[in-house]
């Protein structure tokens, strides 16, 4: 196998100084960009072909998921009745290394005559592209990290971190909160931790595993038995939560071979347990039940009345975690 190492380490090299390149260029036009897109009040369209063409998927989906309305758009597929999807009030971004990939030069001059402004990315700032564009950033390399200098890797790896800045300083403008991101990826473990709510994953009415205080022995252990959570909750007289009684507790109970008659729950469970309150977050239920080392999570109302029941695997089969 003949390659070198010392090769694979220069095309990092060189990838790292085209992206460290890019930092001196944000700019006055930068902020013009910026402007633009977050003053639009339609999608942000990203084209390009080739290489770029897959530059802009990636950048228009990551415009998309931090609230900034994107698509891509096959600049050739344009021309032949794609360019439908642009609307007025849109903004183009045109990704070209060259600037003078052919296709935009049949799309710009429609684009102008739509009043769309085009923000052009490309590594030449005097070709077509650039000057027919609203707003130009440059995202040239001085070398690729092909020997050859033809196959684009530093010049596509500058695009793309160029398009993130755009994406992350449109965040910044926008406020876009950790929970607007969650709204966009409701599936992804992000979104089910900010998203995902005790209410979602406890069990309910008569699924919750309850006895009163003044009940015996063999009730107790019955309820328990005849429920999931190893564990029952303990009610006073109107209905709200004092206790805990855990099959841990029960175990305890009978290796201590005191006598079991006239036991009740008032007799042998946990005070005052630790419980959440509806709506509250299941990540958050997650950590508390981590920290405390505890399987099951009682769920009361604000009259501490328990309306729900969680265990530890219940959580984590959700995909808080």
């Amino acid at each position: 196998m003949a390659f070198s190492l010392e090769k694979a380490r220069e095309v990092i090299r060189i990838e790292a100084e085209a992206v460290a390149a890019l930092e001196s260029r944000i700019d006055e036009n930068f902020v013009r960009a910026v402007e633009v897109l977050h003053k639009c009040k339609g999608r942000v369209i990203v084209s390009g072909m080739g290489k770029s063409g897959i530059i802009a998927q990636k950048i228009a989906s990551t415009l998309s998921s931090t609230g900034t309305a994107a698509m891509f758009m096959h600049p050739a597929e344009a021309a032949h009745g794609d360019l439908g999807m642009v609307m007025p009030d849109d903004v183009v971004i045109c990704i070209s290394k060259s600037g003078r990939t052919e296709e935009f030069y049949v799309l710009i001059p429609l684009f102008k005559r739509l009043s769309i402004p085009v923000i052009a990315m490309t590594g030449n700032l005097h070709s077509p592209l650039a000057d027919h564009a609203d707003v130009v950033l440059d995202t040239s390399v001085k070398q690729e990290a092909c020997p050859h200098d033809l196959a684009p890797t530093a010049s596509t790896t500058a695009a793309l971190v160029m398009g993130d800045a755009l994406a992350i300083a449109l965040l910044e403008t926008r406020e876009f909160t950790k929970e607007d991101f969650a709204l966009r990826h409701p599936s992804g473990s992000l979104g089910k931790k900010l998203l995902l709510r005790i209410d979602d994953v406890m069990y309910a009415g008569e699924k919750i595993a309850h006895v009163n205080e003044s009940t015996g022995l063999d009730e107790i252990i019955l309820e328990i038995t005849s429920k999931r959570f190893g564990a029952t909750c303990v009610l006073d007289e109107n209905g709200q939560l004092t206790g805990i009684i855990t099959d841990g507790d029960l175990r305890r109970l009978l290796t201590k071979r005191t006598p079991l008659t006239g036991i009740s729950a008032r007799d042998m469970m946990t005070r005052n347990p630790k419980a959440v309150h509806t709506g509250t977050l299941a990540s958050q239920v997650l950590e508390m039940m981590e920290d405390l080392n505890i399987m099951q999570m009682i769920v009361v109302d604000i009259e501490h009345r328990p309306v729900g029941m969680a265990h530890l695997h219940d959580l984590l089969k959700a995909g808080v975690a």
